[in-house]
């Protein structure tokens, strides 16, 4: 599993490795990339960049729900500790 720093290539912030597991997000705007086919093995080829289009529960905490701009294909993420929460309830209104 990789835990790594990295640009977000949608608001261009820097973003931290998260520390307890793969960070598979941006904690400032919620995109991700599509990098993975199994959590933190970055070995998916597509790369395109995922967008945050709900959220749904998850035991005690939430996925965000995710669609590719490139290929299409559907994904979640578990919400990340430090993830703009004021973002997460926007995504939840939709």
């Amino acid at each position: 599993m990789i835990d790594e720093n990295f640009i977000c290539e949608n608001c261009h912030k820097e973003v931290n490795e998260l520390g307890y597991t793969a960070r598979d997000h941006c904690p400032y705007c919620l995109y991700s990339k599509h990098v993975d086919i199994n959590p933190g093995d970055r070995n998916n080829p597509c790369k395109g960049l995922l967008k945050p289009i709900d959220i749904e529960k998850f035991k005690d905490t939430y996925k965000i729900i995710y669609k590719c701009e490139k290929c299409g294909e559907l994904h979640k993420n578990i919400m990340a500790n430090d993830d703009d929460f004021d973002l997460i309830i926007e995504l939840s209104k939709k």
